[in-house]
């Protein structure tokens, strides 16, 4: 079964100290548990794919109606304090492991190496219904 592990950025749910304001040294850290859980993931076969992604301001968000040029637009907007920081893909044998690799990345190290307690979303990847259904 894969699932989808997402990583939401939202200081104010888990951290009083956002990450703009850790010193080099907590970032590095967080950065190596991200890693070393990559690696654990990827030994044991369960880690399909993990990436992290760019800074909400580097977002653009599309509509189209099929019909005319899409719209684009940068996004989110100011206001959104959370964002979608990153993602693992796992392949696991059961929800409960993936709900353990989630509880072990919400406990990555933030200031003063403390376990942060993030949020991570766990969302089970659904393939499409066949054609001929």
């Amino acid at each position: 079964m894969k699932y989808m592990l997402l990583k939401t950025y939202s200081p104010a749910a888990y951290c009083d100290t956002p990450i703009n304001e850790w010193t080099p040294e907590e970032i590095q850290a967080h950065i190596d548990f991200q890693r070393a859980l990559g690696e654990e993931l990827a030994k044991s076969g369960e880690l399909v794919d993990a990436q992290g992604l760019a800074d909400p301001s580097q977002a653009r968000v599309v509509s189209s109606d099929g019909r005319s040029a899409p719209l684009v637009t940068d996004g989110p907007f100011p206001e959104t304090k959370e964002f979608l920081a990153g993602y693992w893909i796992v392949d696991v044998d059961n929800p409960a492991r993936a709900c353990e690799i989630a509880a072990q990345a919400s406990a990555a190290p933030g200031p003063g190496g403390k376990p942060i307690g993030e949020y991570i979303e766990v969302r089970q990847v659904m393939s499409a219904p066949a054609a001929d259904q």
